[in-house]
């Protein structure tokens, strides 16, 4: 199933770039409900590229269709990132730790400068996710991106506080 997303920061674009290579912003989404605390696993830097490798837990609330074929306590999954600083542009794929062989998910997102206020910062995201699930696979693919959704909604308030906005 097929994502897309559109968010708003309000914050310089060098900031929010910089921010998502910093192990300490991924301390700060912590707060976020539905996520455990993201553990950062590996940062690499090579000139304006850097490779981040974060683990992450789900901790929110499943549906019982997703429950159906998913043990909540085995939700966890390493992002493997790619940033260019010097285009702003990011490539990601999702690699869980379990149910490989029943989820996949990758994608990009680009951060631009907002052409209505140069201060403020859009990211646009899309990518795919894809569960291999007799019956439910879509509802979990569709659980799976309104989840995203809410996360980046959160998002937008941690990251300008993580700035110091």
């Amino acid at each position: 199933m097929h994502f897309d997303f559109t968010q708003r920061f309000q914050a310089d674009i060098a900031d929010v770039a910089d921010a998502f290579c910093d192990p300490g912003y991924y301390e700060a989404l912590a707060a976020s409900p539905k996520l455990g605390a993201p553990e950062v696993l590996a940062r690499s830097v090579d000139g304006d590229r850097v490779v981040m490798r974060v683990r992450y837990r789900f901790a929110g609330e499943l549906s019982s269709a997703a429950r159906a074929v998913l043990d909540p306590d085995k939700l966890t999954w390493v992002e493997e990132s790619t940033h260019d600083l010097a285009t702003h542009a990011v490539t990601f794929v999702l690699k869980p730790d379990h149910y490989a062989d029943r989820f996949s998910a990758k994608g990009s997102y680009r951060f631009e400068v907002d052409p209505a206020d140069d201060g403020a910062t859009i990211r646009s995201a899309q990518g795919d996710v894809k569960v291999r699930a007799p019956l439910v696979a879509s509802a979990v693919e569709r659980a799976i991106i309104s989840g995203l959704k809410e996360h980046l909604l959160e998002e937008e308030t941690l990251l300008v506080g993580f700035l110091g906005g």
